[in-house]
C-alpha cells in the first residue's frame, strides 16, 4: 500500500500594503495545489500586522500555514524548491524508506539548484564590482576637476550608439548687446 507524506508547510510575507501582501500569499498557497502530486488538505492564511521593530515605517508581515498531502518525497521536495517555504514539517509518515534512485533524483535537483544560485550570486557581484569601478573612476574625474580649478574643462568623447556615431553639442557663445 503507498502511504501519502503528510507535511505541514508555513510560508511567510513582508511588503506593503497589508492587503496587497496577504492577497498575495493567499494566491501562492492556492497555487501549490497545482503542484503535480499535491493536495492541499487545510490551509489558514492569518491577518497582516505591522512590523513594530525602529526604523521600519509601513511595512506588515503575515503567514500561511498550509497542510499537504503528497504523493511521494519528490512531491514535497518540489513545493520546497519552487515555493521556498520558511519552514516544513513532515508529519506523516513517521519513517520513510527511499530507493537509491529517487535520493539520487533529489540529490541532483538540490545540485543544479545550488549551481544555479551560485551562478546568479557570481554575476551580481562581477556587475557590483564593475559598477563599483565605474563610480571610483568617475569620483576621480569629479576629484581632479574640482582640484584643477578649471570646472568648465571636460573631455567629450565620442560614443557609439546602435552603430551611430554621436557628435558632442557644441555650446555656441551669446554676445551681448552695447548700451
Amino acid at each position: 500500500m503507498i502511504h501519502k507524506i503528510r507535511a505541514m508547510f508555513i510560508f511567510e510575507i513582508l511588503g506593503r500594503p497589508a492587503e496587497h501582501i496577504k492577497e498575495t500569499l493567499s494566491q501562492l498557497v492556492d497555487k501549490l495545489g497545482e503542484f503535480p502530486g499535491i493536495k492541499i488538505d487545510k490551509k489558514k492564511v492569518h491577518e497582516a500586522k505591522l512590523v513594530e521593530q525602529e526604523g521600519v515605517k509601513d511595512l506588515f508581515t503575515t503567514f500561511a500555514e498550509v497542510e499537504i498531502l503528497g504523493d511521494n518525497i519528490e512531491a514535497i521536495t518540489n513545493i520546497v524548491f519552487n515555493a521556498m517555504p520558511s519552514h516544513v514539517e513532515i508529519l506523516e509518515p513517521d519513517e520513510l524508506t527511499i530507493k537509491n534512485f529517487d535520493l539520487s533524483t533529489f540529490l541532483s535537483t538540490l545540485t543544479i539548484k545550488l549551481h544555479r544560485y551560485d551562478e546568479i550570486a557570481k554575476t551580481i557581484t562581477m556587475e557590483r564590482n564593475f559598477l563599483g569601478n565605474k563610480l571610483k573612476e568617475m569620483q576621480e574625474k569629479i576629484n581632479g576637476l574640482e582640484k584643477g580649478g578649471n570646472k568648465d574643462k571636460v573631455e567629450v568623447k565620442e560614443e557609439k550608439l546602435e552603430g551611430k556615431k554621436e557628435k558632442p553639442v557644441k555650446k555656441e557663445k551669446v554676445k551681448k548687446k552695447k548700451k
